[in-house]
């Protein structure tokens, strides 16, 4: 939607008291791909400077159309203009929609997962040291890149790494100060509200496993739950919110996203009923 339009929608969020907001990043995305579909990092720029005490981020970036150096120099200057409010959520990325928007062939899931590590522990190197020499990866390398003055938040910008699968959690235990899930997106429309919360419990009890082999504290990773892939009523009413809510809690998740209302699909819901569920349960911890 234009900024005109979107603006007081991210103040909105912030007023409710929202502790993060977060945009999509793709160039075309389903069946809005042919309606107005703007930049999502200079989207979000613009939102930091709406805002003060809002977290903006991305949910998610992908190497789908994105170079490791790039990035990271969008990514130290939203950092700086958002006063150290930008968290960068990472993920593999899919088919489709914006997959092979740049012209080449479709990749292979080995080769997508490959590319999703390569992008992420370049980028964690090129936002935590000022100059890179050479980084020379399978498919990316960087030459001579600087990164000056570097992030606001130190040693660099957190991550969100986005995955259910075994080399999504190993790449949050390395690297992610959180961990996104949608559940299971392959059976999603499938499951009952029981199944979707075991689904969450075993991909959290596998991002714990993977922590503990590389000695890192599962604790210092928070979790957070993205709502709108499952037939989850996170949005039927207030109380039935809070019951989710409390499901994930005991799973230790700590951040839930909800998609904000539209009025025809996908996610359409009762603006009312989400505002009010915002305003009751947001603050630290929940999104």
């Amino acid at each position: 939607m234009p900024w005109s339009v979107a603006r007081p929608i991210w103040q909105r969020a912030e007023a409710l008291g929202a502790h993060t907001a977060w945009t999509y990043d793709h160039l075309t995305w389903r069946d809005l791909r042919d309606g107005p579909w703007f930049s999502a990092l200079t989207l979000l720029t613009a939102a930091a400077t709406a805002t003060t005490t809002l977290r903006v981020g991305t949910l998610v970036t992908s190497p789908n159309f994105r170079h490791p150096v790039t990035t990271a120099k969008e990514v130290m200057t939203i950092d700086d203009i958002s006063g150290g409010r930008f968290t960068l959520g990472v993920g593999a990325g899919g088919t489709g929609w914006d997959g092979d928007a740049l012209g080449h062939e479709p990749w292979s899931p080995a080769e997508r997962t490959g590319r999703f590590r390569e992008f992420v522990d370049q980028l964690d190197q090129l936002l935590r040291e000022p100059a890179t020499e050479r980084l020379e990866g399978r498919w990316y390398a960087a030459v001579g890149a600087r990164s000056v003055p570097g992030c606001t938040q130190r040693p660099r910008v957190p991550f969100a790494i986005a995955g259910g699968g075994p080399r999504a959690l190993e790449l949050a235990a390395r690297h992610g100060q959180a961990w996104v899930t949608l559940g299971d997106p392959l059976r999603a429309g499938e499951l009952d509200v029981a199944a979707c919360i075991e689904v969450a419990r075993r991909q959290s009890g596998e991002l714990d496993a993977a922590c503990e082999r590389i000695g890192r504290d599962p604790g210092d990773i928070d979790r957070l739950y993205m709502q709108g892939a499952t037939t989850e009523p996170w949005l039927e009413s207030v109380e039935s919110f809070r019951d989710l809510a409390g499901h994930y809690d005991e799973l230790g998740f700590t951040d839930v996203a909800l998609h904000w209302p539209r009025p025809e699909p996908p996610y359409v819901a009762d603006p009312d009923v989400f505002e009010a569920i915002v305003a009751t349960a947001a603050g630290p911890g929940q999104s």
